[in-house]
């Protein structure tokens, strides 16, 4: 998952913490040796998995008030999804967008990678709105939207499936494929699940790229507004905690296009395969999760008032200070600015720094603490009406920990007693003084 996730990519505390390091030729390795450690647990996990989040999908659907007379199996909806989402290929090919080189992998080579997401959602959203103008704000592709959720719902997890099958069985075809370290177990339900093929691609076409930032983010941003336009065709107006609720994840949606070079340094790029997981995410679990603060509001709207929004914004506004100001603060200390020269950090035996003080020496990741802060005002618009519209901070929450016990084996690993050093002066994980 893309989805994966933050606006601005989540990194490892070795690539937040080690100034200037780029990832070592592995001369002399097998290029794809076996996988030893399989994460979630191996097959039962995988499967545990595959079956449960779509059905957490569909609970959570029918959790809020469903449209009545939808259609789990809806040809419409799966027409029109299979039109987005090779729509926005064929966009890809035909929008123009810098190109650029990602990072060394293993074998010493670089991939490219055409970089014109920004450029893709705009014209999405100039579409959008000349046909509010075309059809004087009737936007029946909205009304299709709202309409349909459901058969979408459904289109996109059949559709991570076959395309989970499609690069899984891709990744046998050349034997100077790169697998995943984590990925190539030999068992093929887990392999499938967690993603064989490091990076997937036709030719130019990163697939495992494209799904993590374009066709699940985009539909996000769509579904958010179909949802306040249904809002404004039911009640006659669109409340404040609508507006906000849009603002605030369009304001990430577009972000993450911005910063998509950044993306190149993703753990879900440089290190995870492409497999179920990580379709399923980008494609489903994005879209049809990430928008139940609007689904709610269409249907119950909330009135924040002035109090009510000062709140909302000033708990964004402080996530995202400490999200950004720890992650200028660690790209400041890698670029060796001057600004940045009071920090104490250790020097470990194998060259890197790790930083003990600033941001980084009151949590391991506060950049992770300022995002979860995000999270929770993106709920908080709803009020507390129902717990259904927290879904997403308890989500991240959960994420979040499972990417920081993932880092604190590879930092582990590489630092020895260096990051033991390391976790006795800076104590706190995620939380100060509290995890």
């Amino acid at each position: 998952m893309s989805a994966v996730e933050t606006s601005e990519p989540l990194l490892d505390q070795s690539e937040v913490l080690s100034a200037g390091e780029t990832p070592p030729v592995e001369v002399g390795r097998e290029l794809n040796p076996k996988t030893t450690n399989e994460d979630f647990s191996g097959v039962p996990g995988a499967l545990g998995i595959t079956i449960g989040l779509p059905t957490l999908i569909y609970v959570l659907y029918y959790a809020l008030d469903a449209v009545p007379g939808a259609k789990a199996i809806d040809l419409c909806a799966l027409e029109g999804y299979l039109l987005w989402f090779f729509g926005l290929v064929g966009l890809f090919y035909i929008v123009p967008g810098r190109v650029v080189d990602g990072t060394t992998l293993r074998d010493g080579t670089h991939l490219k990678y055409k970089m014109n997401s920004l450029n893709c959602f705009l014209v999405v959203l100039a579409v959008l709105i000349a046909r509010g103008f075309i059809t004087h704000g009737e936007l029946p592709e909205l009304v299709f939207v709202a309409d349909h959720l459901l058969g979408l719902i459904t289109a996109s997890i059949g559709f991570s499936f076959v395309l989970a099958f499609f690069v899984y069985l891709k990744s046998f075809g050349n034997p100077k494929t790169i697998l995943a370290y984590g990925g190539n177990t030999g068992k093929p339900i887990f392999d499938w699940f967690i993603g064989r093929e490091l990076n997937p691609r036709i030719g130019m076409f990163d697939i495992k790229l494209f799904c993590e930032l374009r066709p699940g983010m985009f539909l996000w941003a769509i579904i958010n507004a179909a949802e306040a336009h249904l809002q404004y065709r039911k009640f006659g107006y669109i409340s404040d905690s609508m507006i906000l609720a849009n603002v605030f994840q369009f304001i990430y949606i577009i972000d993450s296009a911005i910063l998509e070079a950044k993306n190149l340094t993703m753990i879900d790029v440089t290190t995870d395969g492409f497999g179920f997981m990580l379709a399923f995410g980008d494609l489903a679990l994005v879209p049809f999760t990430y928008t139940l603060q609007t689904r709610f509001l269409a249907q119950h709207p909330v009135n924040l008032g002035w109090l009510g929004i000062a709140g909302v914004v000033a708990l964004k506004a402080i996530g995202y200070y400490i999200f950004r100001s720890s992650n200028s603060e660690k790209n400041a200390f890698r670029s060796g600015d001057p600004s940045v020269a009071h920090l104490k950090y250790i020097e470990t035996k194998s060259g890197s720094k790790l930083l003990i003080s600033g941001w980084w020496g009151i949590t391991r990741h506060i950049n992770y603490f300022g995002d979860w802060l995000m999270s929770i005002a993106w709920c908080a618009v709803t009020g507390f009406n129902t717990p259904i519209t927290y879904y997403y901070s308890l989500y991240f929450a959960i994420l979040l920990i499972h990417r920081e016990s993932r880092d604190e084996a590879k930092c582990s690993e590489k630092y020895g007693d260096d990051w033991k050093e390391y976790k006795r002066i800076v104590r706190w994980k995620i939380i100060p003084y509290l995890y």
